[in-house]
Formats: structure tokens, sequence, C-alpha cells
């Protein structure tokens, strides 16, 4: 019986996250640490409601045995990149550190296909400088989930996903920007779950590909 620790759990990956770990039986307990309540009544559920800002007042109540990280936000919902930058880097990676130094053993992390810390392009240098300090810290296993544009219903509109959606999916209908191929959130999450209790020692990263087989969904690739 685990302890699964979330961050980013009213997000498209984290809620459906939440539903596959309460349903799990190998998990007895699941902490969220959020800015605002999932509104969730479930006997195997805690929330802790946090400002990422102070960590001296949550940081010591990060223990268990899994860390699952989907946060993040879009460079128009966080009003700027520095803003991007503080939730997408800067929140994650504290977190992370957080746990790693109460001895959490292993940690899920959603990213993205383009990371890349040399990139030209903010938002995958962004994804591929959190990647490449989380390498660092002293979980026993990290796992890097990369997936696609991710594809679902949101609680709130993204006008700019749906385009990019219904573009990639025409490029990949003839073969280009496969790597990007959009790919359901509930996806995601079955991988990350997957992820973590397959999870061996090390640093491994699963590419789009990966992904859907890790979440047992192969045939959902339309690619």
């Amino acid at each position: 019986m685990k302890t699964a620790i979330v961050i980013g759990a009213t997000g498209l990956v984290g809620r459906e996250l939440i539903r596959l770990l309460l349903d799990d039986n190998r998990f007895n307990k699941i902490l969220v640490f959020s800015r605002r309540s999932l509104q969730i009544k479930n006997a195997k559920l805690g929330e802790y409601i946090i400002d990422f800002d102070k960590p001296d007042t949550w940081q010591h109540l990060v223990k268990g045995d899994v860390l699952f990280s989907a946060l993040g936000t879009t460079l128009q919902q966080a009003g700027g990149k520095q803003a991007q930058y503080k939730i997408d880097y800067t929140y994650q990676y504290g977190f992370a550190d957080a746990a790693a130094r109460n001895g959490v053993p292993v940690y899920v992390l959603v990213s993205s296909a383009s990371a890349d810390p040399k990139s030209g392009l903010f938002y995958t240098r962004m994804k591929g400088e959190l990647e490449r300090d989380i390498r660092q810290l002293s979980f026993l296993s990290i796992n890097i989930i990369q997936p696609g544009l991710l594809a679902g219903k949101r609680q709130e509109e993204r006008l700019g996903e749906k385009l990019a959606n219904i573009l990639l999916s025409a490029f990949n209908a003839i073969g280009l920007f496969k790597k990007y191929c959009p790919i359901e959130g509930k996806i995601v999450a079955q991988a990350m779950v997957n992820a973590c209790n397959a999870a061996v020692k090390g640093v491994h990263v699963y590419a789009l590909e990966d992904v859907f087989m890790l979440s047992g969904m192969a045939d959902n690739n339309k690619s």
C-alpha cells in the first residue's frame, strides 16, 4: 500500500491521475498539494491548500512513496514568461527538491516532447532546464513523461490548444510532426501510474511512443 503525493491535480492530466489513484488498491493514501481544493470527498484523499511561495509552511509535509508532478500553465494564463517560469519550473523544482530531501524514492514528471535546455524557444528551454535539474536530485527512480500536445476536456477553455490539436492532427495524417501527436490526458495519467508501479533505479525518459505503450493504450495512437 503506497502513499502518493500529487501537485498539479486540478489540471487536465492531474484530474485524470487523481481518478486513477483513487480507484487503485495499491494506493491507500493520496496527498494533494494545491492552491485550491479539488472538491472531492474520499477517505483516501488528503488535501493541503498551500502557498508555493512559502515552502517553510509545507515542505515538511511532503512525505510518501511517490511524487507525481503534473503542474503547469500557459503563457496567457500566467500573464507573462516570468510568471509561467515560476509555476512550471520554480514551483515544480522546489517541491521535488523537498520530496527528495524527505526521502521520497520515486518521482514521475509530466514534461514535454520538445524539452531541451539549449532550445532557443522559451517553453521548450524551460521544460528542458527542469528535466536537467531534476536529474540531479536524490530520488532512487526518476521517470520523465514526454507527451505531445495534451488533448481532452479542460475546466478552462484554451482556444490556442484546440487550434493546435486540429492542425497537428492534420499534419500527423500525412506523417508530419509525429512526436507532437495530440494525446489524451487520461493516457498520460495512466502512463504515470504505470511508470510508478514499474519504477526501477535511475532516470527513465518516455517519449511519445513510449507513453502510449506504457499506458497500455497503444491502440489509441492514430498517428
